[in-house]
Order: C-alpha cells, then sequence, then structure tokens
C-alpha cells in the first residue's frame, strides 16, 4: 500500500510539474512604447545631459536596432506596432474626432498573442479608438487602465479610465501606470502574458515631480540642437520653449527609466526574467527642438529626426548581449518578430508589411537584403533604404554622411534617385489609395462588448457660439454655450439595440440652475433640468514647467439624465438645450451611456 501511495504521489507531482511548465511554456512580453521622446531622449544613445541607466541595462543585456523607424506621429505609430501594417492601410488618418480608428477587420498582436493563451493587457495611452469596438478592451487586451485620447490634461492624480468605467488615478501618471503594470506581472506569474505598456510621457503638458524637476532646472545644459526648426515642425504643434521645455522633457524621461527598472526588478523578484522578452521603444521624433544627434526633423516629420526611434529588444539569457544591429527596420517589424520569437502558432489573417527580424537579432553578418521603409503624414512622404532617404521633395540623402540632410545628392546616385522615386510613386498609387478610400466611419454607442460608451466633446461638432476650450480637441471640453437654438453633435451608430443609463459631466454657474437640456438620437429623446451648479477653475498651470498649448482642464460633476431607450441604426447623437436661465447653459466634457 505505502508503495502504491508513493508511486500515485510521484505521477502527482509529474503530473503537476509538467501542468505548470506548459500552462508558461511560451515567454512573457513586455511592449515598452514612449510617446514623444526622441532617439536622443537616451545616454546610451550620446546624451550627456540624461541618465538612463535601467534602459541603458536592457540594451547591454540584449540587442539595440541602430537604424529604427517609426511614424511621424502617435496614433499612426500604435496602428503600425499593433497591426504589422502601414498605418494608411489600417483606416488611420488622424489623430482625433475618430480619425485615430483602425479599421474593425484589422487583427491586433493582442488579438494573436490572446488565442494563444496569453493573457493581455494595455495600462496608458491608446489612442486607436474610444469607444467599443474600437476600443482596447474588445481588440485583444483582457485588461485596461489608462486613457483612449492623444493626449491627457492632467498628470496628478488624474481623471483615468479601467476597462471603460471612469475611475481616478494616484499619484504621478507614469507612476501609477506601472504600479498597473507590476500587479498584472505578479498576477500572472504562472501565465504567459503580454503587457503593453504605452506611457504618455514625455509628452505635453510637461509635468514631471518635483524630485525629477529639481536635477534639471538650473542645470546648464551640455548639448542642444544643431538644426533650426522648420516650418513643417512647426505646423505640427509642437511646444517648442527652448532649453526649459528641453529639461522638462529629459525630467520626464528619467521618471520613465525609474519606472522601466521598476518592472525588471519585478521580473527579476519573481524569477522569470529569464522568460520574459522586453521591448523598449518610443513612437515617434521629439516633441521639441533637442539634441539628437544633429538629426532633421523632430515629432510630425517625416525627415530623419521626426522619424528614427530608439528600439531595444532583450531576452535574458535567450539573445545576444549588447549586439547592434545597423540593418534598417521599423515598428511594423514588431509583429511577426515577436510572432517568430515567442514560437506561438499563429497565422495572420492579413497581409503582413512587416519583416521577421529574428535572424538580424541571432545571426551576424547575414545576406539581408535592402527594403524600403516608407515614412507618411498628412500628404508628405519620405521614403527610407539602407543609406538613403529620399525626401518628401524628392531630394536625395546619404543618410550615413549627412544626417542633418543639408546636401541632396540626387545627381550623384542617379540610379539609386530614380528607384527610390519609382518605389515612392509605386507605393502612393497601391498602399495610399487605402487612406483615400478610407471613410469617416460613425462614433458607435451601445456596442454589446461594454458596459459603458464615452462620448467625448472631443468627438463632437458645435455649430453656433458653442466652442472648443483649446484648438488641440483630444482633452478640450466644450464651453461658451449662450444660445439655446446651438448644439453639440455626434454621428453615430447604435450597436445594438437596449436601454442605456444617461450621464453627462458638466460645469456651469449658479444661474444656469433651471436650465433643462435634451439629449436625442432619432426618435429617442431624453431631458433633465439642471437643480446643481459647479463652477470650478481651471488647473495644470501650476503643475506646467512650461506653458502647454494644449488645454487646461478643470473638474467635472455627474448629472444622470435617466433612461435611454435606442434602436440599432445611424442617426445624429444631439445635444440641446430646451431652456436656459442664466448667461451661459454649460460647460461639457463627456457624456457616458451605460447599457442597463
Amino acid at each position: 500500500m505505502f508503495r502504491l501511495i508513493l508511486f500515485l504521489f510521484s505521477l502527482l507531482s509529474i503530473i503537476f510539474c509538467e501542468s505548470n511548465s506548459n500552462s508558461n511554456s511560451y515567454p512573457n512580453v513586455i511592449l515598452i512604447l514612449t510617446d514623444d521622446q526622441g532617439w536622443g531622449d537616451l545616454s546610451s544613445n550620446g546624451n550627456r545631459d540624461i541618465n538612463t541607466p535601467n534602459i541603458d541595462k536592457i540594451a547591454s543585456s540584449g540587442v539595440k536596432f541602430d537604424r529604427f523607424f517609426v511614424s511621424p506621429v502617435c496614433s499612426p505609430t500604435r496602428a503600425e506596432i499593433l497591426t504589422g501594417r502601414h498605418h494608411v492601410r489600417t483606416g488611420v488618418y488622424d489623430v482625433s474626432r475618430g480619425g485615430e480608428r483602425m479599421d474593425l477587420d484589422e487583427e491586433t498582436i493582442a488579438d494573436i498573442f490572446k488565442a494563444s493563451g496569453y493573457k493581455t493587457a494595455a495600462f496608458g495611452k491608446w489612442h486607436n479608438g474610444m469607444q467599443a469596438p474600437y476600443h482596447p478592451n474588445t481588440r485583444g487586451f483582457d485588461e485596461f487602465y489608462g486613457f483612449c485620447s492623444g493626449h491627457w490634461g492632467n498628470y496628478f492624480d488624474p481623471v483615468l479610465e479601467r476597462n471603460g468605467k471612469i475611475i481616478k488615478g494616484k499619484g504621478f501618471i507614469t507612476d501609477d501606470l506601472t504600479n498597473q503594470g507590476i500587479e498584472f506581472i505578479k498576477k500572472n506569474a504562472n501565465n504567459p502574458f503580454f503587457l503593453f505598456m504605452p506611457y504618455n510621457t514625455p509628452h505635453s503638458p510637461m509635468q514631471v515631480p518635483e524630485k525629477y524637476w529639481n536635477k534639471f532646472k538650473n542645470k546648464t545644459l551640455i548639448q542642444k540642437a544643431k538644426v533650426e526648426i522648420n516650418s513643417k515642425d512647426k505646423e505640427s504643434g509642437i511646444n517648442n520653449k527652448g532649453d526649459t521645455h528641453t529639461k522638462a522633457a529629459l525630467a520626464m524621461c528619467e521618471n520613465i527609466d525609474w519606472n522601466v527598472g521598476r518592472l525588471v526588478n519585478t521580473l527579476e523578484s519573481l524569477d522569470i526574467d529569464e522568460n520574459t522578452i522586453i521591448i523598449y521603444l518610443s513612437d515617434n521624433g521629439p516633441n521639441g527642438n533637442r539634441w539628437n544627434d544633429k538629426m532633421k526633423g523632430i515629432k510630425g516629420s517625416t525627415d530623419e529626426g521626426g522619424v528614427r526611434s530608439p528600439m531595444i529588444i532583450s531576452w535574458k539569457d535567450n539573445i545576444p548581449k549588447g549586439k547592434k544591429v545597423k540593418e534598417i527596420a521599423s515598428g511594423i517589424d514588431l509583429l511577426p518578430t515577436l510572432i517568430s520569437l515567442s514560437g506561438i502558432k499563429a497565422e495572420p489573417k492579413n497581409e503582413l508589411d512587416g519583416k521577421d527580424l529574428k535572424e538580424l537579432i541571432f545571426k551576424n553578418n547575414i545576406n539581408w537584403p535592402d527594403r524600403y521603409i516608407y515614412n507618411y503624414w498628412r500628404g508628405r512622404l519620405s521614403v527610407r533604404s539602407q543609406n538613403f532617404r529620399l525626401d518628401n521633395q524628392n531630394n536625395l540623402y546619404d543618410m550615413n554622411n549627412d544626417p542633418s540632410q543639408l546636401k541632396n545628392v540626387s545627381s550623384n546616385y542617379i540610379e539609386i534617385f530614380e528607384a527610390m522615386q519609382k518605389a515612392k510613386s509605386k507605393w502612393q498609387k497601391e498602399v495610399l489609395i487605402d487612406l483615400k478610400n478610407s471613410d469617416k466611419k460613425a462614433f458607435i454607442i451601445g456596442h454589446p462588448s461594454l458596459e459603458y460608451t464615452q462620448i467625448p466633446a472631443r468627438d463632437a461638432t458645435a455649430s453656433g457660439s458653442i466652442r472648443r476650450s483649446n484648438y488641440y480637441p483630444n482633452c478640450s471640453y466644450m464651453t461658451n454655450w449662450v444660445n439655446t437654438e446651438d448644439s453639440i453633435k455626434w454621428e453615430a451608430e447604435v450597436a445594438e439595440a437596449g436601454k442605456f443609463e444617461v450621464v453627462i459631466y458638466y460645469t456651469c454657474a449658479k444661474d444656469a440652475i433651471g436650465s433643462e437640456i435634451e439629449l436625442s438620437f432619432e426618435d429617442s429623446k431624453i431631458s433633465k433640468k439642471i437643480t446643481k451648479y459647479y463652477h470650478p477653475d481651471e488647473y495644470g498651470m501650476e503643475n506646467d514647467r512650461v506653458e502647454r498649448i494644449e488645454s487646461y482642464v478643470k473638474d467635472f460633476i455627474p448629472l444622470n439624465m435617466g433612461t435611454f431607450d435606442l434602436k440599432k441604426g445611424k442617426g445624429t447623437l444631439k445635444l440641446k438645450a430646451l431652456k436656459k436661465t442664466g448667461k451661459e447653459v454649460l460647460d461639457f466634457r463627456l457624456l457616458m451611456l451605460n447599457r442597463l
């Protein structure tokens, strides 16, 4: 009997161990994406004004891609990383008002890893759609914590969302996002996980905790930009305020580095660092004219400095240490590369534009064919080969010897020039046509896959005297509602009929008490009188290290309007005033529909 019990115990131990081993047979993946951090904003890339030891350590323990390119701005880069396809194919054509949403037939990297048994999460700035089915929870991510807009107006204890539900953040936003990432890692230490950490710094507003700012505020910068800002960069809305802006950005980057260190320390403490792939990169060039190793262009530009990103990949004891890859690569390459490295059995349903970089990571002196990388934004297109860049004006530059793009060498390399021109023209005709055919999709409300539907002022069209709090819509609100005939509208589509609780987030002066507002969609209408006033001041300027270009923020209170009965179909969602008792009706920030 004893031998039988011992045998059964041994058998159970083997089964348990095999089960436990199989539960994490694939490597974990952590993809860290920063916002507006330039290639030159790391000490490992030669910046002597900043110290980023944790990110530098990842580079020294892994592989650094020396010439890695992304899109000139946020949402296009995110779409390319998430799908492995040029952003113009995915339907992304803008950074707000719906243009940041990927087409619904696009498959994301989270979809693919989730289907392979991974737990998935995204903590940070999404910027590829707010309402389901464009919301991260409906694009493959089990968990989401952060915000879906292109930028956020406050970084200290900000209003955020968790899986669609409005919540209050805790502390400085980058620290808070990292806390969420750490908890997710701990919870899934025995399961394969895909963790996307799209940090929203050093994007403006330039807010950073005192600990980091104090190091830089009186610092004399050693390195400064060598190339003057050009008119195209100015058109991109870059807040360029010289040394103070640079200092704030570098301080924010050092905060990012500290948080990256916290993620790595968590992996080490759980003894899963050898089974975790870490990728680090940025979404575009720097959001200011600061040191970037003489490269021309900043955020918004299709020149070298606007699209070159740091890119580091580390997998302890599995890939080479301290290797630098000189072959050009792109954000579209990450999806096929991670599928290959992880060993998951996946066949993406859409044709990918990216290439598997596994061979470049593991092998030396390989015969890697030259390729073209296309950088497009708002009518501007440049093409990069291994040694040359053909810019938007069809000037050809030798990028090995002329990173500032000062000398047009098209007459010296006629065959290369003509080949790149031909490739550029072909891409415009065959790929860019996808963007031209992209229609402006209605804003989806009431999708059954998510309980909450957020409909922000960002996506609205206002009539009459109503105006935005700022030209840049992402974190703005509607104000100056002085006429009852004016309204706020959204071209919308109810995905599935149902009853919804309607909550409006507003502020108003005391004289607005008694005013009445109405929300309508086709035949459905609901109205409510204002019985409570709340008239706070804007804030944010007290934490800004540099004057911002975006809207300041204020706190808004909820007004429960009751139950809204909606039928499936397209129409105009309209908010209007039935009665105005004071100078203005209200200031509007957000409409929430909660499916009952």
